[in-house]
């Protein structure tokens, strides 16, 4: 049977897509139902039908699945951050298993590999490090922050986000109050009007330390010392500034920053590396997770000391600096030139000489130093962004043969296609493990081992 726009069906959900939908069938029509998750009966409406399958809205729960558990954000449901929060954690964790295990096993065509281990969180709430919150007017004209509704530009009302960390709350309250009392303006994207566009937070875990940016649409603020009394005030507060972006786009950071009070940077700790961060710094959002991650990574690369470890797509050297303490030297390689400047920094403060790090393509840098310098690799990690790697960097390690290949992935899917393609006659899979970085979200991290056959 056909269904319209429009028609309310009842629905058994039975799967979930790789977007934390809901799957079910009604009268054998197949419909995705955004935030009903496996194990619900539902009513849902028919929002868009295809011959064979639709898309529809959730109106009402009829029959709770037992792994349905009450949001703890209010927002849960119109905010496009946590696809997964109706879902219990042990749940999730399996959703992001099976994810991993079924792209390695669709995609690959690796049928007979199970995971390694399952890296879940000790509580998927409070993990990030760095909130990004939007700045507008609602309805009524009054000055809003927190977080766009999903794939739109529309801001849902939230000063206080369960993923985030709590003084987040107080600080918003502060900006906020110093804009409304000051007659500072929220940006206006259809018009390019007024001043305020973003809050940028970040918060070192480990050391207390705060950093507050605020991204303007111009070059200074007015009465800039009357925020700075209100933010100095929180605890931890060690930066303040300001991020110009001028631009008409969605990009959010400028290039430009203005320190207006404290240092241009905080400090964190992943595992004993310290790292300075400022605010266009690339640093992983979840530092206890990360710490496991990165952890497992080191316990798949095998060193003893006396390897020479290639870290592609380094970032800030943040693999690279782990990997260090245990490698007899580390190459990283990063297209981002702001980043090597601070994984060299960052080499610097923890005293680590056995890094050196590289501005270019991966699939630039690698096939030159190995074809015109001969630089060999016993080891190679990678951790390419989502598109995953580039054919040629593929083909260069394939070339360039190490004992092992370890491949740190955001994205399951192109972890998939390229593992099937480094293992096609030179490697085998031996070990994969999925981390948790990002609870209550569809987002999962993986790490592979390979050895040579």
């Amino acid at each position: 049977m056909e269904f319209k726009k429009n028609d309310l069906v009842t629905v058994k959900i039975e799967d979930m897509g790789h977007d934390g939908e809901g799957i079910g069938k009604a009268e054998g029509y197949t419909l995705f139902v955004k935030d009903a998750v496996i194990g619900d009966t539902v009513e849902a409406k028919v929002m868009k039908a295809k011959k064979n399958y639709g898309y529809a809205r959730l109106m009402q729960v009829l029959e709770p699945s037992p792994y349905r558990v009450e949001p703890k954000c209010p927002c849960a449901r119109a905010c496009g951050g946590c696809q997964l929060q109706f879902l219990s954690y042990d749940k999730q964790l399996e959703f992001k298993k099976n994810k991993v295990q079924g792209n390695l096993e669709r995609i690959g065509g690796f049928q007979n590999l199970t995971i390694d281990k399952v890296i879940g969180m000790e509580n998927p709430f409070r993990y990030r490090n760095k909130a990004q919150y939007p700045v507008g007017k609602n309805k009524d004209g009054e000055i809003i922050t927190g977080f766009y509704a999903g794939r739109t530009h529309s801001i849902i009302s939230n000063r206080d986000c369960y993923l985030g960390a709590q003084v987040n709350q107080e600080i918003l309250n502060e900006v906020l109050a110093y804009m409304e009392e000051n007659h500072v303006e929220p940006y206006e994207e259809e018009s390019g009007k007024g001043l305020v566009r973003h809050i940028l937070i970040r918060n070192g875990f480990r050391t207390g330390e705060i950093m507050v940016c605020l991204i303007i649409n111009g070059k200074s603020i007015p009465k800039a010392d009357k925020l700075v009394a209100r933010l100095r005030a929180i605890e931890g507060m060690t930066s303040i500034s300001l991020n110009v972006n001028t631009k008409r786009s969605n990009v959010i950071l400028g290039e430009k920053v203005q320190v207006l009070w404290g240092q241009a940077y905080i400090s964190d700790y992943i595992g004993d590396i310290k790292f300075e961060i400022s605010p266009l710094s690339f640093y992983q959002v979840n530092p206890v997770q990360t710490e496991k991650l990165y952890g497992t990574a080191l316990e798949y690369a095998g060193l003893t000391g006396k390897e020479t470890v290639w870290d592609l797509y380094c970032g800030i050297g943040t693999i690279s600096l782990f990997l260090a303490q245990k490698a007899k030297q580390v190459y990283g390689v990063e297209i981002v030139p702001p980043a090597i400047e601070d994984a060299k920094k960052n080499a610097r403060i923890n005293g680590i000489e056995n890094a050196e790090f590289y501005v270019g393509k991966a699939e630039e840098v690698l096939p030159e130093k190995y074809e015109k310098e001969g630089i060999k690799a016993d080891v190679i990690v990678v951790d390419p962004p989502r598109k995953g790697c580039e054919p040629i960097v593929l083909e260069t390690m394939l070339q360039m043969k190490p004992e092992r290949i370890v491949y740190v992935s955001c994205d399951s899917a192109t972890l998939a296609r390229d593992l099937k393609v480094l293992c096609r006659e030179t490697y085998q899979v031996e070990k994969v493990a999925v981390c948790d970085m990002f609870g209550n979200s569809v987002h999962v991290e993986t790490v592979a081992k390979l050895t040579r056959k």
